[in-house]
């Protein structure tokens, strides 16, 4: 299953459109937000591609993106954010190493 999926949990991440960076904390194959979520949205990429719950560096946030929308962060930086060590053990080697049985509300991974 992970060859369908660009990037990993724990991969660095900045969004290409907004420019923010995160951290990857859970993905699906394909959206599923509702579709008043997905209306509602000031883009509206395709659903069936893989999609992505990201913690925002330097908020209490998460986003829902599409891989599209995704490119990899090279920095090498940690993220600030207060949920970084309920999902990952440490920050190693420019990316973050996901606790076991921990996951994502709403998701399975």
């Amino acid at each position: 299953m992970d060859e369908k999926f660009k990037y990993t949990v724990g991969q660095l991440v900045e969004h290409q459109r907004y420019s923010y960076r995160g951290v990857v904390v859970s993905r699906d194959l394909s959206c599923q937000a509702s579709s008043e979520w997905y209306e509602g949205n000031l883009t509206q990429p395709e659903r069936e591609q893989p999609w992505y719950h990201v913690l925002v560096h330097g908020g209490d946030h998460s986003t829902y993106v599409a891989e599209e929308n995704l490119r990899e962060d090279t920095g090498g930086e940690q993220v600030i954010h207060s949920l970084t060590a309920t999902f990952f053990m440490y920050f190693t080697e420019g990316r973050y190493v996901p606790r076991e049985g921990v996951s994502f509300p709403g998701t399975g991974a």
